[in-house]
């Protein structure tokens, strides 16, 4: 089993930045992909981006495109999610996500992996 904790969300006027991280644990190895997911309010989840741990792949929504940025730190067991030029449409609860998918993938059902999520909330 892998465990998966995510930090760093908080409250931040639009057009600031905020840096998410999500550290595993436990049977990390087994983990070949990590993406964030959001969920905002009365709406569905919504993939945001995804990074292969071998290799660096990434993949991101077209909503984030240019604004978030994901890497991983292979030392710490960590994935981060820098988001720079916030909106108040980015809004959301956003979770962390791992599995075994051999590549990057926007498909929620190929992760394996939960995190309980961060709050993250911009104000305009």
């Amino acid at each position: 089993q892998v465990q998966l904790a995510e930090s760093g969300g908080g409250l931040v006027q639009a057009g600031g930045s905020l840096r998410l991280s999500c550290a595993a644990s436990g049977r990390t190895n087994s983990m070949i992909i990590t993406g964030w997911f959001r969920q905002a309010p009365g709406k569905e989840r919504e993939f945001v981006a995804a990074i292969r741990w071998s290799g660096g792949n990434t993949l991101y929504a077209d909503s984030v495109k240019g604004r978030f940025t994901i890497s991983r730190d292979y030392a710490k067991n960590t994935v981060y999610l820098q988001m720079d030029r916030l909106k108040p449409e980015d809004t959301a609860v956003y979770y962390c996500a791992g599995g075994r998918s051999s590549g990057v993938t926007a498909r929620a059902s190929l992760y394996d992996y939960w995190g309980q999520g961060t709050q993250v909330t911009v104000s305009s």
